[in-house]
């Protein structure tokens, strides 16, 4: 079983739990996530049966879209509800127009530092896995980018908003720092991610619906989940070599000449999907065989 299922998970679940669930719905030992999903978060999480785990990474480096709430007037040190409080302060000063104002700065590219309970790794340990002990270190700036934050509604203490983003943010960092430049911390209250790449939530199927009877309704093929990348067909004579990694200077490989630095689903002559690749100064090269 070969493909991609848009899965909806659900809070109070680790998204190793919803890769469990599916290794037994599916009985099939590869099966993986495309981008964890703290336990009480919920919403979409793709996730990848059989050879489309070959293109995990093609799915995380795609935006995601969440909606978010979060509380300000006091820190915790997980940034959201599950940690221990560290600073409280009173927010009675704020103005709509402020808080807005702060919001709105955030928009397009910053240096997000992540949250030490995280999954990243400092010399093979799991920064949570240190913080679990009172340990803190200095973790690096990350750059990230934020497209948009819209639908923002202000109730005191809590905001809500939407916000799409590209891979790597950390939303209770981006609530935290929020927090921190408005002087009065935030904390986030609940997250959802409500799309990651083409999987929306309208499309998704919750993690306790998915059955070994439906399984194959919702599976998404390889191609259909890369359909947003441009086609290229070679022609006859070359597809052996595209597929034992030669990388091509022939002009007469494809049928089109191929854009320099453009990833493409490539075809044999006989309409073949062979994988990903991608022309540089020296060739043409599939870069990911899904074959």
């Amino acid at each position: 079983m070969d493909g991609v299922i848009n899965i909806f998970k659900n809070k109070g679940m680790t998204s190793f739990d919803v890769v469990r669930k599916v290794r037994k719905v599916a009985n099939q030992k590869k099966v993986g996530h495309t981008g964890t999903l703290d336990p009480e978060a919920i919403g979409v999480l793709p996730v990848c049966l059989g050879k489309a785990t070959k293109i995990i990474d093609y799915i995380m480096k795609a935006e995601k879209s969440y909606v978010v709430t979060f509380q300000l007037g006091f820190k915790t040190t997980t940034y959201d509800l599950e940690g221990e409080v560290t600073e409280e302060k009173d927010i009675s000063h704020l103005t709509e127009t402020e808080i807005l104002s702060v919001i709105d700065s955030f928009k397009g590219g910053y240096l997000q530092i992540p949250p030490m309970f995280s999954a990243l790794k400092k010399d093979g340990v799991r920064l949570y896995e240190l913080a679990r002990q009172g340990i803190e270190i200095e973790r690096e700036g990350r750059d990230i980018i934020i497209y948009y934050i819209k639908d923002i509604v202000i109730s005191m203490p809590n905001i809500s908003m939407e916000v799409s983003c590209s891979k790597g943010t950390y939303i209770r960092s981006l609530c935290f720092d929020i927090g921190e430049k408005l002087n009065v911390g935030a904390t986030m209250a609940e997250l959802k991610r409500t799309r990651t790449s083409m999987f929306n939530e309208s499309e998704s199927i919750n993690i306790e619906d998915l059955t070994e009877e439906n399984i194959s309704e919702h599976l998404l093929s390889i191609e259909e989940v890369l359909k947003n990348y441009p086609r290229i067909d070679a022609n006859e004579g070359y597809s052996k070599l595209l597929i034992n990694g030669v990388k091509l200077a022939d002009k007469r490989a494809f049928i089109e000449i191929p854009e320099l630095d453009k990833l493409y689903r490539v075809y044999d002559n006989n309409k073949v999907f062979l994988g990903l690749g991608k022309r540089d100064q020296l060739g043409f090269k599939i870069e990911k065989l899904l074959i």
